[in-house]
């Protein structure tokens, strides 16, 4: 009886260079088979080298640093940029917008999944390659929720019958839960979720039912939605959220993350404003019902302002226009004739 390998101490080094950010596994292993990894000067051959750090390994002659704490933005990406780092035709990419979106100290991200050069939506970017990767695979099984602007004709019970899947010029594609949201005349939106995210699959799908899309907008993508989160703009997924989602993903299967809507709410940190200044004051939260309305007194006698006065009071009011008539009408009493009788010496 053979005895038990002993437990590997340390990981494989493509999985520890995809968790350091420096880009997918796959993407790694690429690297290696070019030559661009070296350990300690050497240049690495296998990707099935187990390292317990990344001490002494560089990629394109540049050290690389340890693995950071796994971060997850949201990005609203406009129509008209490509979904790449670079572009050698000269046409904008999302890094383009990103210098503005991003905080200053975001690091190197990479996008989850691709959104097409006209499509615009929700875009999600993280530092984690192993992450990302999880996140693309469609055996993970991430719901990915579009809206769609088509013109033509096409009916519900059509849109249902993609639940069981379509095959399009050989190509299969899996469960398609779509609906018609509202219609005006041949246009229309339309929802779709699918969950495995190949390539132009939304817009494929919908062409092959005889629409044309005039516009593709990506809502959500797991448990991340786009909400109100304005073109062009990008806010973090707070850390106590992706390490959750992160344990899930990893460990589990897609379909048990879930995030609540207020968890939503809270999971938005890039806020300009302090807090304290946000909320309302008391007054204005109290609820409706809570506020009471003031006594009414009892109904009694209307006064008017004719209303006679305390006596007290109309008696000094008296003594006072009395005394005052007096002293403007008193008129010095007459001289008396006859000669002056001279005053006292002093």
């Amino acid at each position: 009886m053979t005895a038990p390998e002993p437990p590997r101490e340390g990981e494989r080094i493509a999985k520890l260079l995809a968790r350091a950010g420096v880009a997918s596994r796959r993407e790694v292993e690429r690297m290696i088979a070019d030559g661009r990894v070296k350990l300690n000067g050497e240049v690495l051959t296998t990707p099935a080298t187990v390292l317990k750090t990344l001490r002494g390994v560089t990629v394109d002659e540049k050290p690389v640093k340890a693995a950071e704490p796994t971060r997850i933005f949201i990005f609203h990406k406009p129509a008209g940029l490509l979904t790449a780092e670079r572009e050698f035709s000269g046409r904008p990419t999302i890094y383009t917008a990103l210098r503005n979106a991003l905080p200053q100290d975001a690091g190197r991200v990479m996008p989850v999944g691709r959104l097409d050069f006209n499509t615009e939506g929700l875009l999600i970017l993280t530092n984690d390659g192993e992450l990302k990767r999880a996140m693309e695979l469609p055996s993970t099984g991430l719901p990915r929720t579009y809206r769609a602007r088509t013109f033509g004709d096409v009916t519900q019970a059509q849109l249902e019958e993609l639940i069981e899947g379509v095959e399009i010029d050989g190509v299969r594609y899996g469960k398609i839960d779509a609906n018609l949201e509202r219609s005006t005349g041949r246009n229309q939106w339309i929802e779709v979720t699918i969950t495995e995210g190949k390539n132009r699959e939304v817009r494929r799908v919908l062409e092959h039912l005889g629409l044309e899309v005039s516009r593709l907008l990506r809502t959500r993508y797991g448990p991340f939605e786009l909400l109100d989160l304005p073109r062009g703009q990008a806010t973090e997924i707070r850390q106590v959220e992706v390490e959750r989602f992160r344990r899930a993903l990893v460990g589990g299967t897609g379909t048990e993350i879930t995030l609540s809507a207020p968890q939503q709410a809270r999971a938005r940190i890039a806020r300009t404003s302090p807090r304290k200044a946000d909320a309302p004051r008391k007054a204005d939260t109290a609820a409706p019902s809570a506020r009471k309305p003031a006594p009414r007194k009892p109904d009694g006698p209307r006064k008017f302002e004719g209303a006679r006065k305390p006596d007290g009071a109309r008696k000094f009011e008296g003594s006072r226009k009395a005394s005052s008539t007096a002293s403007t009408s008193r008129k010095p009493a007459p001289r008396k004739p006859g000669p002056r009788k001279p005053g006292p010496r002093k």
